[in-house]
């Protein structure tokens, strides 16, 4: 199983950025999906998640508003879109599939991928 992240950069404040995570390896369409940050010195950080069909989406209260979750079953791939983003939101994004529910804990996560760097200049 692979799960391929991509689309960090280096952008300002306030700008946009669409992560996309590619799933290999799984049947995509079975796995509820997650994505997570960490910055050094910090424990995985829960940012958003979908279920498996996509009606259902969850999202820390940090990044409430700001981020969107959604998927693509026919591409085995998961997005998150970025706006309004802000010097802290600056970390290496994870994305994460589970088998059993969107949950917010990055230890129940079936698989995970490589991360991708945002950098946020103020």
């Amino acid at each position: 199983v692979q799960l391929q992240a991509s689309g960090g950069g280096l952008v300002q404040a306030g700008g946009s950025l669409r992560l996309s995570c590619v799933a290999s390896g799984l049947t995509f369409s079975t796995y509820h999906m997650g994505w997570f940050r960490n910055t050094p010195g910090k424990e995985q950080e829960f940012v958003a998640s979908i279920s498996i069909s996509g009606e259902r989406t969850y999202y820390a209260n940090s990044v409430k508003g700001r981020f969107t979750i959604s998927r693509d079953n026919a591409k085995n791939t998961v997005y998150l879109q970025m706006n309004s983003l802000k010097p802290e939101d600056a970390a290496v994004y994870y994305c994460a599939a589970d088998r059993g529910s969107p949950t917010t804990s990055w230890r129940n996560y079936d698989y995970k991928g490589r991360g991708t760097q945002v950098t946020v200049s103020s």
